[in-house]
Formats: structure tokens, C-alpha cells, sequence
């Protein structure tokens, strides 16, 4: 049995020990991050500005767009100031905090994703029903519990995993503090009371995921049922974005598990903890404002008027 380790900080998979590519690392992820940022800032800005706006569907999506602000805000800065201090080191409690927000953000997103199919399910198959069921104080109880859940469940998760003995030293190969990344270095006896909640986390997931699939299958038949195409088209639209941004969850999931439960090369290693913790957040908002009419006219007006004041201003000036 390997020796039991009391670990003080954590040492995170580095992007390279050159230092011209350790900047180009940090002017990357910079310019990822601001983009995130204001993506995901124009979408909430655009919706609180525009009572037009203030529907359920948007509600969830603003509680989207939060969430997607806090989990690229987790990982990326810590992974910046790395390269550009050129160090690895994460402290004990740095790493405890980054896990339990990553998974806390990531369950509460996957939770208004789950969310936000309901209500296109009832808008869509109970529209006479809609404004009863999804009324102002039923979408702030649905979100305060998600966001509650998610703090409950990342809590005895984060709990769990840390009250491991670790036998496999102190280097997490990943660029961010991750429980599967962090159990490979616990003691051979220690994995089995992290079973227990890993077998829970994955029901959660899947019954999340299952609620998603049948809502859409009670979506679709009702589509198809509308008799012109015109009417087909615009119930679709509303989902399309939808249907996208979970797609882009779960397989991003999807192929960060399978990543964590194999052998691969370290460059490998690295896209898809970039691919699953960064792309995500910062597609969302791309996705929605592509995608959806009302949130590009609302976009339109919000940049129009900012221009407007600008060169207004302007012209005061001189």
C-alpha cells in the first residue's frame, strides 16, 4: 500500500514550460474570458432592459447566463496568473473552493437546462395552461431550488472527495481542480466511499438528461400537429437554441468522462479540458443570440443605443 500523504497544495497540469508560449497561453485565455464575459453580460443586460423580455423562458435564460459566468470564472483566471506568474501551484483550500463551485455551477446549469425544457414543453403542449403553471412566483421557486440543490449536492461531493487519504502525491493532471482528477490520487481503500456518491451523481444526471429527452418527444408530436408551416417553424425556433446549447452540454460531458477514465497523451489531455470547462459558457450566448429573433432585436436596440450615446457625447465634447 502506498504511504498516506498530508497535502498542502496541488500542482496543475502546466500548458508548457516555455515562457513565449506560457503568454501566448495567458493572451488566449484572455481574450476567451473577455469574450465570455461580454457575451454572456450583453444577454442579461439585453433582457433586464427590454420588459418585452420578462417571460419565463428568459428569466431561465439570465440564470443561464449567470451560472456560465461563474464556471469560466472558476477556472480560467487561476489557469492566467499561473502562466503568467510561470507556476503550477494551487493551494489546498484553492483547489477545495474551485471544486466546489465547478461542480456546483455545473449541476445548478445542467438543472435550468432541465428547466428550460419544461417550459417549452408546457408553452408549447399546455399554451392555455402556460401563464398558470409558469407564473412569476413558480419560476423563482424552480430557480432558488436548482440553485439550492446545487450548492446542497456540490457540498457533500466537495466533502466527500477531500476527506480521501491521498497516496498518489499532489500533481492533478488537469488544468483546473477536478474530482475524477483528484480520486486517481487517493489511497487504493479510500475510492470506495466516493462510489456511493458517484453512482448518485450519475441518476441525477441521467434523470435530468431523460426529463429533457421526453419533454422534447411531447414537444415534437405537438409541432407536427399544427396544421401550417408557418406555425411549425416559429413553435421550433423557440427550442432550436435550446436543443443546441444541450447538446453541446452533454457531449462535452460526455467526452470529458471518458477522458478521465482512460490513458492519453498530456496535448489531448489539455483540448478537452478546454473544450468542456471553456467552449460551453462561451458558445451559450452565441447560440441564443444567432438563434433567437427577440434576443438579436433586443442585442440590436441595446448596441444601437449604447452607439448612440457614445457619439452623442462626442459630438458634445467638440
Amino acid at each position: 500500500m502506498s504511504n498516506r500523504t498530508t497535502v498542502t497544495e496541488f500542482l496543475l497540469l502546466g500548458f508548457s514550460d516555455i515562457r513565449e508560449l506560457q503568454i501566448l497561453h495567458f493572451v488566449v485565455f484572455l481574450m476567451i474570458y473577455l469574450a465570455s464575459l461580454l457575451g454572456n453580460l450583453l444577454i442579461i443586460i439585453a433582457i433586464a432592459l427590454n420588459y418585452y423580455l420578462h417571460t419565463p423562458m428568459y428569466f431561465f435564460l439570465v440564470n443561464l447566463a449567470i451560472l456560465d459566468l461563474g464556471s469560466i470564472s472558476v477556472t480560467i483566471p487561476k489557469s492566467m496568473a499561473n502562466s503568467l506568474m510561470n507556476t503550477r501551484v494551487i493551494s489546498y483550500s484553492g483547489c477545495v473552493t474551485q471544486i466546489f463551485l465547478f461542480m456546483f455551477l455545473g449541476l445548478a446549469d445542467f438543472g435550468i437546462l432541465t428547466v428550460m425544457a419544461y417550459d417549452r414543453y408546457v408553452a408549447i403542449c399546455q399554451p392555455l395552461h402556460y401563464e398558470r403553471v409558469m407564473n412569476r412566483r413558480a419560476c423563482v421557486q424552480i430557480a432558488a431550488s436548482v440553485w439550492i440543490s446545487g450548492i446542497i449536492y456540490s457540498a457533500l461531493h466537495t466533502g466527500n472527495t477531500f476527506a480521501l487519504s491521498l497516496c498518489e502525491g499532489n500533481v492533478v493532471d488537469q488544468f483546473f481542480c477536478a474530482i475524477p482528477q483528484l480520486l486517481k490520487l487517493a489511497c487504493s481503500d479510500s475510492d470506495l466511499s466516493e462510489t456511493g456518491v458517484i453512482v448518485f451523481s450519475a441518476c441525477l444526471a441521467l434523470s435530468c438528461f431523460v426529463l429533457i429527452i421526453v419533454s422534447y418527444v411531447q414537444i415534437f408530436r405537438s409541432v407536427l400537429r399544427i396544421p401550417t408551416e408557418q406555425g411549425r417553424q416559429k413553435a421550433f425556433s423557440t427550442c432550436l437554441p435550446h436543443i443546441t446549447v444541450v447538446s453541446l452540454y452533454v457531449s462535452t460531458g460526455i467526452i470529458a468522462y471518458l477522458k478521465s477514465n482512460s490513458r492519453s497523451i498530456p496535448c489531448l489531455d489539455i483540448v478537452v479540458d478546454v473544450f468542456y470547462s471553456i467552449v460551453p459558457p462561451m458558445l451559450n450566448p452565441i447560440i441564443y443570440s444567432m438563434r433567437n429573433k427577440e434576443i438579436k432585436a433586443a442585442l440590436r436596440k441595446l448596441i444601437g443605443r449604447k452607439l448612440f450615446t457614445t457619439n452623442k457625447m462626442s459630438i458634445f465634447l467638440f
